[in-house]
């Protein structure tokens, strides 16, 4: 027990390597795409993610989602696109297409292993953060020294082992890794309970919100073209909750029908109820018994 929040349960390192390497993936692709393409670009391939994790569920997993579901997502992306994305540029060399494409597969990837891998292994969200992270880290260990400037033989400011650390510096690093840890934690709890899609739905809902509130706290503009990408992304966002509401009683329905109105320890057989074999030999001693006091 960690400080009484989980049982910790230790699974083989091998079985967490996908995720780990994914989650690498989408924290290091996530941020080239962001330095070396344009942002708008940035913007669709963040939209991108949800028809992504659509594609490669059915392509590996086939797991189909409903025409219904598709078009609720497609509403959703497209309204979240018309409220964001104020200049739509797309990237102009290979290696930026490829960070960027490479960063929605591999942000896909990770949200549906982070639900994929809990159920597989039987883990909570806890547990399964519990032993993918240290791997994880390891993995970003060993890419820092390569691809960052650590300064070995000349650490300078512009370098690892030249940054000067102060008192803010230190305070606003130790809060960006207890965010970090909250939005990991609340990925998996979010996925685990639901799926990866619906994750990204809450992660447009979570834009809206942003969007409106810069606008009621703040201050900023609204103009019609993001006052109705809006609309349109809030029109989508609940269609989709409420196909997935339908989906979920549907599903509860089916699974009660099936016994519905029988004990537990009757089973139904050719129209007749019948109580299991087990039972009627059971019960055969107390009949005989019942049978000789009458006599």
């Amino acid at each position: 027990m960690q400080a009484g929040v989980f049982d910790p349960k230790v699974v083989p390192k091998r079985r967490l390597l996908p995720l780990a390497a994914a989650y690498v993936a989408y924290i290091v692709l996530c941020n080239l795409n962001l330095n070396i393409n344009p942002v708008g670009f940035y913007q669709i391939t963040k939209i991108a993610v949800a028809p992504a994790v659509l594609a490669l569920e059915a392509l590996i997993y086939k797991k189909q989602a409903s025409p219904r579901v598709m078009a609720s997502v497609a509403l959703v992306c497209l309204g979240v696109g018309l409220a964001t994305i104020t200049d739509p540029q797309v990237s102009k060399n290979l290696a930026g297409l490829a960070v960027g494409f490479g960063s929605v597969a591999a942000t896909a990837m990770y949200q549906i292993w982070a639900g994929v891998k809990q159920k597989e292994l039987g883990l909570g969200s806890m547990q399964l953060l519990h032993q993918y992270v240290p791997l994880a880290a390891g993995l970003l260990g060993v890419l820092v020294p390569i691809f960052e400037p650590m300064g070995w033989s000349n650490p300078h400011p512009g370098t690892i082992l030249g940054y000067r650390f102060t008192l803010g510096a230190v305070v606003a690093i130790a809060f960006s890794a207890l965010l970090g840890l909250l939005v990991n934690l609340s990925t998996f709890l979010v996925i685990g309970a639901t799926s990866s899609l619906t994750y990204n739905v809450v992660g447009h809902i979570k834009t809206v919100l942003i969007l409106s509130g810069g606008v009621v706290f703040f201050g900023d503009t609204m103009p019609a073209k993001k006052l109705g990408g809006i609309l349109v992304a809030m029109l989508g966002i609940v269609w989709y909750s409420q196909i997935k509401l339908q989906e979920s009683k549907a599903t509860a329905t089916g699974g009660s029908s099936s016994g519905k109105g029988l004990p537990s320890h009757v089973i139904h057989v050719s129209g007749v109820d019948r109580p299991p074999p087990a039972a009627r030999v059971a019960a055969r001693p107390a009949l005989d018994g019942a049978a000789h006091l009458k006599a």
